[in-house]
């Protein structure tokens, strides 16, 4: 996806640009900025959505209207917070809205092999060494179960787990991108991670 906004601006971008700086520059008619946003955060906003529609072409027209909510904000675009952090609101939001209107909308299956452009549900959170029973994860039996398992919490605790394991996100940026209180982002988490250690008890060491 290539920026929308009109304005031409040609400056040296770093690799080393914070995100931060980036949406500022793209606020001022970087379109080079955008780009490199996107290309940084892209995949992980699609997995996100993914993971809570299940339909790729839903999840596609999804991280657009995302990515153009990005571009329509961008004058007034204020740094208060890590840009992660905004993204994955709009992210929210715009999912919000989708599940209130949309009549039937998939969910998680036992069946999700990780072929959408990435590393699976369950290799992402294999690498999370927190996550205790995960790591042992090893087969594609025990890959999906977790998948199963996480299909099972609830909206609200499946959507904080998955902020963390998909977004990176830490439990005060879950509270912010979903517009809650810390002590919930936290305890959403960690019951949804209670739920799911007791789920996947069996493979546990």
């Amino acid at each position: 996806m290539r920026s929308p906004h009109n304005a031409r601006v040609q400056n040296a971008l770093s690799p080393d640009d914070a995100d931060e700086t980036l949406m500022l520059r793209y606020a001022a008619g970087d379109l080079g900025a955008f780009d490199t946003l996107y290309s940084r955060h892209e995949l992980a906003v699609w997995r996100f959505v993914l993971r809570s529609v299940k339909v790729p072409a839903v999840a596609d027209d999804l991280l657009q209207d995302v990515w153009f909510a990005v571009a329509r904000n961008a004058g007034s675009y204020e740094v208060k917070a890590k840009f992660r952090t905004w993204l994955f609101t709009l992210a929210h939001n715009r999912l919000v809205d989708h599940l209130r209107t949309a009549r039937n909308h998939a969910s998680l299956d036992a069946n999700d092999d990780g072929g959408d452009g990435g590393p699976g549900l369950a290799d992402t959170l294999a690498a999370d060494s927190g996550f205790g029973p995960v790591r042992q994860l090893q087969s594609r039996e025990q890959a999906a179960a977790l998948i199963a398992a996480v299909e099972q919490l609830p909206f609200e605790q499946r959507e904080a787990f998955l902020l963390q394991a998909e977004g990176d996100l830490s439990v005060q940026e879950i509270a912010e991108a979903t517009g809650v209180h810390f002590e919930t982002a936290k305890s959403r988490l960690r019951y949804a991670r209670t739920s799911l250690r007791q789920q996947l008890q069996e493979f546990a060491p």
